[in-house]
């Protein structure tokens, strides 16, 4: 087994950083005061093929594997974890899910152009009353002819404000739960679609988030992904991928938080010499970067697992676990080995601890990881 990467991905590797630290870097802090979108940096980012990582060329992606993909997430995330946001919902959630599931024709339509970054794709399954228990979701879809007509709120859009497509999970009869759900891929300009609130976000805020209105959009059937009543399993099984890349994110943010606490602990003087230099600031460090790399390796271990095409939900669901309480444990400790410092939007650290709080809740909450992890286990008896 050789954990070292390949030529390829350290290439892969370097440049992201350097992506990251040349482009994203500069402006990061005025970006998330006013929860500014990245426009510039979504269109070069598109531009070196990371809107579409693993998408084949034949569609508009780079064609890498995964491996490539969840470098690249975490190493965007170590600078900026609302960049990695937006690249993981287009990547993992959006063009992933039509890959998987969709026509020839939907590819062509729906996945060339977006996976080329010729667009922004977003995944809206959450409403008000439906987080955990996304079969209670009330997004209505009537069967008209060669359409559907929808009518409901999303909630929680990541992307949504900037899409030019979504996929929208609703359901034909709410009593039918799981089994009444259906996945469409509705276009930005469809009669009937308004972008409603935009949330005011604690972290990742330069990373849109919105609620979407339909009052009697109708979506043309040849958009239904699958078939009519199979878009909860399609949905669980998209989350699958998501969370890998929510994992990378989250190691992103730590090694981002590490980087910044090393840095600060070299050049902070007390009582006569660099706080590196105390066992107790050591110790916070090790523990964090042993952490870190831990995490790095399940999140590879469920990528891999994915790129073999085996099955990986529960190792997904592991690293995502692992990762993001270790992120916002990396996060508090960056925080505290600033002092008074690290409570100042002056300094990086502050953010970090922010953003590392969605990792907990976004794309399957650390509860409901415990029980997919319960699940499998059982199951594996």
């Amino acid at each position: 087994m050789d954990f070292r990467l390949t030529e390829e991905h350290e290439f892969i590797k370097q440049m992201a950083r350097d992506f990251a630290e040349k482009e994203l870097a500069p402006g990061v802090r005025e970006r998330d005061e006013k929860q500014e979108f990245p426009h510039e940096a979504i269109k070069k980012l598109g531009e070196l093929g990371f809107m579409g990582v693993v998408i084949p060329e034949e569609y508009g992606g780079a064609g890498l594997d995964s491996i490539a993909y969840v470098i690249i997430v975490e190493e965007l995330s170590r600078v900026e974890a609302a960049v990695g946001t937006i690249i993981a919902v287009n990547n993992s959630l959006y063009c992933c899910c039509i890959l998987n599931f969709g026509t020839e024709e939907q590819k062509e339509k729906f996945l060339k152009p977006i996976a080329g970054g010729n667009g922004l794709g977003a995944y809206s399954l959450s409403e008000a009353g439906s987080g955990s228990d996304a079969a209670s979701l009330k997004t209505r879809i009537k069967d008209d002819g060669d359409h559907y007509i929808m009518n409901g709120t999303k909630m929680w859009v990541t992307n949504g404000a900037n899409a030019s497509h979504y996929i929208i999970f609703a359901t034909i009869d709410p009593e039918k739960r799981h089994k009444g759900i259906s996945a469409l891929i509705v276009e930005r300009e469809t009669e009937g679609l308004k972008i409603g609130k935009k949330e005011n976000k604690l972290g990742i805020r330069s990373s849109d988030t919105v609620e979407l209105i339909f009052e009697n959009a109708r979506i043309p059937k040849a958009n239904l992904l699958g078939k009519e009543g199979e878009g909860f399993n399609i949905a669980m099984q998209v989350l699958d991928n998501g969370r890998i890349s929510i994992a990378a994110q989250a190691v992103g943010i730590a090694q981002g938080a590490l980087d910044a606490a090393l840095k600060y602990s070299g050049e902070r003087v007390q009582f006569g010499k660099p706080i590196f230099e105390f066992q107790a600031i050591q110790i916070k460090l090790a523990n964090m970067a042993t952490e870190i790399e831990a995490g790095r390796l399940l999140t590879y271990q469920a990528a891999l697992l994915r790129e073999g095409n085996l099955p990986f939900a529960k190792e997904a669901s592991m690293a995502k676990l692992f990762c993001s309480g270790m992120a916002n444990r990396a996060a508090v400790e960056a925080v505290q080995i600033h002092g008074g410092y690290g409570y100042l939007k002056d300094f990086d650290v502050e953010r970090f601890m922010r953003d590392a709080k969605i990792t907990d809740i976004y794309e399957g909450t650390s509860e409901i990881q415990r029980l997919v992890i319960a699940k499998h286990l059982k199951n594996d008896r």
